[in-house]
């Protein structure tokens, strides 16, 4: 079983300094209070960012794997939270932008079941509390 590390340190405010066990670092932040700056994004924020990043690696893993000629790939991501504590996303839209020459639908639409039904272990969990809702768009080059 691997085993991931991440910790946080408080700096001010609502932020903290972030490090994850590979010697990245950055900030996360709260909203701000009034006539403070926001240090970084917010941890829900980075939830999007986490499946955006998680599901574009498959793909372009998938696509290239293929040997199709894939120049670029855009994945955005839009989260709906629950209302009430702990706000929970409870819809995601994600949409994907593939770029390249030749590119037929049919990989495309496999990358996307592969990444979201077995390889993306961050769709994979937020999965268990949001609908997720895909989309694509191929745009030659």
């Amino acid at each position: 079983m691997a085993k991931k590390t991440a910790s946080v340190r408080w700096v001010s405010g609502r932020a903290f300094e972030t490090q994850t066990g590979s010697g990245h670092r950055g900030w996360i932040d709260a909203f701000p209070k009034e006539g403070e700056t926001s240090k970084g994004p917010t941890p829900t924020e980075l939830v999007l960012v986490a499946v955006a990043g998680c599901t574009g690696i498959d793909i372009v893993d998938i696509l290239q794997k293929k040997r199709l000629n894939v120049t670029g790939l855009d994945v955005a991501v839009e989260g709906t939270q629950a209302a009430n504590p702990p706000n929970v996303y409870t819809e995601l839209d994600v949409v994907y932008r593939v770029r390249g020459k030749d590119i037929p639908a049919s990989a495309v639409e496999q990358a996307i079941k592969l990444s979201e039904e077995k390889y993306c272990s961050v769709g994979i969990m937020i999965g268990k509390t949001a609908k997720i809702n895909s989309r694509y768009e191929i745009v030659a080059e």
